[in-house]
């Protein structure tokens, strides 16, 4: 595997986590002008507990591959089977959410899968 195949599979999952838990975050912005400072406050930290599990569950992915993998994947099924707001949805909208997870999951598991050449010389610059 050359160097460039390795950088690009150990830092493709967790730089598309990293975004991806940026774009949900935007979501929290909707709670501002709407009530009391501390009820905006607490209305941003609920709205922000699914970045919040993403970032845990890439702290536990940069070491573990195998569990971002899981998780990732298990969060995109999950939210086709419990959605939001059950079908009111469009396709597009479940894309949106639950096709970055798939993306992540396969990548961390494909990382895990071929972990040993990965992270020989992930870190290392490409020659």
């Amino acid at each position: 595997m050359n160097p460039v195949t390795r950088n690009i599979l150990f830092w493709a999952p967790r730089g598309l986590t990293f975004a991806f838990a940026l774009f949900t975050s935007i979501f929290a912005l909707d709670v501002f002008g709407h009530g009391t400072i501390w009820q905006q406050q607490l209305a941003l930290l609920m709205h922000l507990i699914p970045t919040f599990v993403l970032l845990i569950v890439l702290a536990l992915a940069w070491r573990w591959e195998w569990i971002g993998g899981v998780i990732y994947l298990g969060l995109a099924v999950a939210y086709f089977i419990f959605p939001p707001n059950h079908g009111r949805l469009g396709w597009d909208a479940y894309a949106l959410i639950a096709g970055p997870m798939i993306v992540m999951g396969v990548l961390f598991l494909v990382g895990w899968f071929w972990r040993e050449e990965v992270r020989e010389r992930a870190s290392s610059p490409i020659k």
